[in-house]
């Protein structure tokens, strides 16, 4: 009846026809004059932004996004150890170089602060503590000091991610994640010639259903202890229960060019026979020497597999480079052979395009093809410290180029996709409305399956369907998983301003 009511509502909104006259400030209106009154108030803003509907998290590591403190509850639990000097958890026994992580948090408190410090970038201070001299190094330093427990507790880190986003009220999460077996040696050591592309697909086609079968029972039985974990077996569900996730397979673009060929076959193959895998990705440093040694192989080998598998969607780490963190040659190219050659529809980062080569053709060309650009604001000012009107997301815009925000790695960076609102609204200079359509491009701009609820991402204007409430509508919502969620955001939205004009920072 809710969702009736709403429709009913909705639908009237949209074909209500403007008065002639001047008419009072909408609904929306209000609500952007409240954002721009505390425009300078992060605490303020933060009280008005947590509860905003945020659409979708289209740049999200699973790994990253979960916090220290939840890796050392699980090597604790698991009897693992702590290297004295790196901090990086390893199974046991332990050597004379570690200590155990068991009740870590009682018997030693100091070293267990300092040791959620090397497994994120809390209290980092360039040379001390484990020694990176940079952002960049320390967060890339981090991921493989929790690696192993990571690899152990796939449904633990799935729960816990998303009782970060539903706090956060995300409606839709691409989670960049991958099966145990996509390191396995099965897999990687199978590859010889990474040039033959046709003789080294032929190689491993045998072993693909097998790894295949696995990496799907993998998330399957992950996907039990999250429901477990956070009880969403019983009638009553919490909103995480609700909260919609799907994956994306990633590449480690820093691998030798034999196993990064043979992780893009799986994930490739992966994507296109389970419907919780929606594209494939590539991450890793782009600065390190292999990948920057390699680029142009991975993009092609992205084309040939792009070819085999066309409705596989490539959302890629692209132009995540800055001046003098390397040559200024290859700062020139990147962004576009991502989209270009390789065939990417999204890239994430992007912040390296004033560089390339003709970049005013190529942001005409990304906004003419609605490429998508993931922004991270707080990552980007971390690793490469590209930050406030050095940071492109003005230029992207300005260029009719979709952008939206996420969180990148939460966990690693100790904040939530509302620090990242809250950011745009005091760094960039950002608005309720500019926002609002931040959060629709991240359902729009998603690779959730079904058809837009938008004519030509134009959100003034739902398809045919559904202007108005009609059985249609519902059939067409029915059939679209993509539109059912956008349908729920624009609920969501009305609720959220509502409420925000009835509190207290209202009057």
């Amino acid at each position: 009846m809710a969702v009736r009511l709403f429709k009913l509502a909705f639908a009237a909104l949209l074909l209500a026809t403007p008065a002639l006259a001047a008419k009072p400030p909408t609904r929306e209106d209000r609500v952007a004059a409240l954002i721009a009154r505390y425009a300078a108030s992060p605490p303020a803003l933060r009280v008005l932004l947590q509860p905003m509907p945020k659409g979708g998290d289209l740049h999200n590591h699973l790994d990253g996004s979960v916090y220290a403190e939840d890796y050392l509850k699980w090597a604790s639990d698991d009897g693992f150890c702590v290297d004295r000097t790196t901090r990086a958890l390893a199974p046991p026994p332990c050597s004379a170089g570690q200590v155990e992580a068991r009740d870590l948090v009682t018997r030693d408190p100091k070293f267990y602060q300092s040791t959620i410090d090397a497994l994120s970038m809390r209290n980092f201070v360039p040379g001390l503590g484990t020694g990176e001299v940079n952002g960049h190094d320390h967060t890339f330093a981090a991921f493989p000091r929790f690696g192993a427990v990571a690899a152990r507790h796939l449904g633990d880190m799935l729960a816990a991610t998303r009782r970060i986003a539903a706090r956060d009220h995300v409606q839709y999460i691409e989670q960049i994640t991958d099966p145990g077996v996509a390191f396995s040696p099965e897999l990687l050591g199978t590859v010889r010639d990474a040039h033959d592309l046709q003789g080294s697909l032929a190689l491993l086609a045998p072993k693909l259903p097998k790894l295949l079968a696995a990496s799907r029972a993998e998330y399957t039985d992950a996907e039990a202890v999250l429901r477990d974990r956070m009880h969403c077996n019983v009638l009553h569900l919490a909103a995480e229960c609700t909260l919609t996730v799907h994956y994306l397979f990633f590449v480690l673009r820093t691998l030798p060019p034999e196993q990064v060929f043979a992780q893009m076959a799986l994930g490739f193959a992966l994507a296109d026979a389970d419907p919780r895998f929606v594209g494939v990705n590539l991450v890793a440093p782009e600065d390190d020497p292999v990948s920057l040694r390699d680029f142009d192989l991975q993009m092609h080998m992205f084309a040939f597999f792009h070819a085999r598998y066309p409705k596989v969607k490539l959302s890629l780490h692209a132009g995540e480079l800055s001046l003098g963190l390397v040559a200024p040659l290859e700062l020139t190219h990147h962004i576009r052979d991502t989209i270009e050659v390789a065939g990417a529809t999204r890239i994430g980062h992007g912040y390296d395009i004033p560089f390339e080569t003709n970049a005013a053709g190529l942001l005409a060309e990304m906004a003419q093809k609605r490429i998508a650009v993931e922004i991270n604001l707080t990552s980007n000012d971390i690793t490469p410290g590209i930050k406030g009107a050095e940071h492109p997301l003005a230029l992207y815009r300005r260029a009719g180029v979709p952008v939206t925000l996420s969180a990148d790695d939460e966990g690693v960076f100790r904040i939530d996709l509302t620090h990242e609102y809250v950011r745009a609204v005091t760094e960039q200079k950002l608005g309720y409305r500019e926002l609002k359509e931040i959060a629709r491009n991240g359902l729009e701009f998603s690779f959730l399956p079904g058809a837009s609820l938008w004519q030509n991402g134009d959100y003034s204007r739902p398809v045919a369907a559904c202007a108005a409430s009609s059985p249609a509508c519902d059939a067409f919502l029915d059939a679209s998983e993509k539109a059912r969620i956008q349908w729920g955001l624009e609920h969501a939205f009305a609720a959220y301003e509502d409420d925000v004009l009835k509190g207290s920072l209202a009057r």
